[in-house]
């Protein structure tokens, strides 16, 4: 599967004034995203979670905030991660898709 995307949901580029709090264990943070879908996050960081570190988020999108659980699938420091949802609550992902629509092209 060489250089063929296997993500499930497509992605957005994030607006640069959308911040994600996360957390694993006792490193917290409060970083800009990148990229966001319904499936999970590109986060950029310099100090990144180690991959298959669980992480708690909550994103401060305009149409509300998103908490979730997720498993960092990307890492590479001085860099950032990418992180796979793993948990969300109905609530919000109606908030993460309406903020999803909204960043969609017309």
């Amino acid at each position: 599967m060489s250089g063929q995307e296997r993500r499930r949901t497509p992605r957005s580029k994030a607006p640069n004034d959308v911040l994600v709090a996360w957390q694993t264990g006792t490193q917290k943070a409060v970083s800009r995203l990148d990229t966001i879908a319904l499936g999970g996050l590109f986060i950029l960081t310099k100090a990144p979670a180690a991959k298959q570190s669980m992480v708690q988020l909550l994103v401060e999108a305009p149409t509300g905030d998103v908490r979730a659980r997720a498993v960092v699938r990307w890492s590479k420091p001085e860099t950032g991660m990418g992180v796979e949802f793993v948990a969300m609550a109905p609530e919000d992902r109606a908030r993460l898709a309406q903020f999803l629509h909204r960043l969609s092209p017309a």
